[in-house]
């Protein structure tokens, strides 16, 4: 078995040559082919989405997860616009970040160049097959992707088009690698390949990339749950500050952007939380309080530690009543996931406090959580969300598939030129 994983990640690392050679142009055409194969294959795709989605349901798997697995012809096309979307982006590959000339004479340049092979570990997103996909061939890279098995008939059937579209432009199908073995084993072993696969990305459950990260040899970009907390300040606007919870909490609730925690100013708790339980409860949001958010609103449930530390992915959230800013800012500390944070204030010097004191990898500012996305954030489609502060944070478009490296070109300086024979000649006897 871990020969044959192995076997699969060579055939990769030698695709990987070909699509790291191709320029721009090419690159471009072959994710518009790739776009061009999905929408022609819907029909199988979305057959085999639809055995996917019944086996799911026969297993009883959440509501969350149905929604992630899911596909439908607006799915679809969405997953096909994010590859054109990406054709459109300006090629990383080459890009020079840095020129200089040192006082020697010689010039330094930091250029940009792919990382390699990138092994995607994810749970029932199929989405994430293209994505990824179309993310790594851009960057140069190539790809190998191990998806969940709640997805295994929706990836197999994206792969096969995307693989057929690559063949058609000349690039190896292993450039795009499915693993069709899902036992752990066979993760493990792709896990261990410290000589051929340059970064793993799991995206999923934390369950799931708790193991990885603690299992991998080989470098990983941890994408954790996404704790997200919206902070109504005081002083606030209430309307724009209910827009904020309404479209955070209910737009996509199973997605990692998602609110999960309300804390509220004391001194607009009493007007902004029955407005906030109201709207919510009108989409079915199941709200749940500390005791000073239910001396307002009686009905609340009540609300544990456990409930602020959730990832609900559902329609549920966390409320607290707060006396200050300050308090926001430790209770997003001890509680959040580093994922994303909003403030709704009018406060200037307060927003800058809020954006200073905490990490997470992105802070919005009178905005919505729903904008922590790749796309919104002019990233193209993105291959996840980094909550580990490496070489990339927050989230990752094709930049972050690539690394930079030195290149120093001269005229012949060397660094500790050879001394002069002569002066080293002894010298004449008397």
């Amino acid at each position: 078995m871990s020969e044959d994983i192995r076997r699969l990640a060579l055939q990769c690392r030698d695709a990987a040559q070909a699509v790291a050679a191709l320029p721009t142009a090419a690159k471009d055409a072959m994710l518009h082919a790739m776009a061009d194969a999905l929408l022609a294959d819907a029909g199988a795709i979305l057959a085999a989405n639809a055995a996917d989605l019944e086996a799911a349901r026969g297993k009883g798997v959440s509501s969350a997860m149905l929604d992630r697995l899911r596909l439908d012809e607006s799915r679809l096309q969405g997953i096909a616009s994010a590859l054109r979307d990406v054709a459109a982006l300006p090629d990383p590959v080459g890009q020079v970040t840095r020129r200089d000339t040192r006082p020697n004479g010689i010039e330094v340049e930091r250029v940009r160049i792919p990382l390699g092979v990138v092994a995607m570990i994810y749970e029932a997103r199929p989405n994430v097959t293209a994505d990824a996909a179309a993310l790594c061939l851009k960057a140069g890279n190539g790809v190998i992707l191990r998806g969940g098995s709640e997805a295994i008939r929706s990836n197999t059937a994206i792969a096969a088009s995307l693989q057929r579209a690559l063949e058609a432009a000349g690039v190896p199908a292993a450039a795009l690698t499915l693993v069709q073995d899902l036992r752990r084993e066979t993760m493990l072993s792709l896990l261990q390949l410290t000589d051929i696969v340059d970064l793993a990305i799991p995206r999923g459950g934390e369950g799931l990339i708790r193991f990885v990260a603690e299992h991998a040899r080989v470098p990983v970009i941890k994408h954790y749950k996404g704790v997200c907390h919206l902070y109504v300040d005081a002083g606030a606007d209430l309307d724009l500050a209910l827009r904020l919870l309404v479209d955070g909490k209910v737009s996509r609730p199973s997605a990692c952007n998602a609110l999960e925690t309300l804390l509220v100013h004391a001194g607009e708790a009493q007007a902004f939380l029955p407005h906030a339980a109201e709207a919510l409860r009108a989409h079915g949001v199941e709200l749940r309080g500390d005791e000073r958010a239910r001396s307002i609103v009686p009905d609340l449930s009540p609300a544990t530690d456990e409930d602020y530390d959730a990832e609900y992915l559902d329609l549920v959230i966390a409320v607290r009543v707060l006396d200050s800013l300050d308090e926001a800012i430790a209770h997003i500390r001890r509680h959040g996931s580093d994922h994303t944070e909003v403030i709704s204030t009018r406060d200037p010097a307060h927003a800058a406090r809020f954006v200073q004191a905490l990490r997470s990898a992105v802070v919005m500012v009178n905005a919505s959580s729903r904008f922590s996305d790749g796309g919104e954030l002019g990233l193209g489609a993105e291959i996840g969300i980094s909550t580990t502060r490496l070489h990339a944070y927050g989230p990752m478009g094709l930049e972050a598939l690539t690394v930079e490296r030195f290149v120093v070109r001269g005229d012949g300086q060397a660094r500790h030129p050879a001394p002069d024979p002569a002066a080293r000649a002894p010298a004449a006897s008397a």
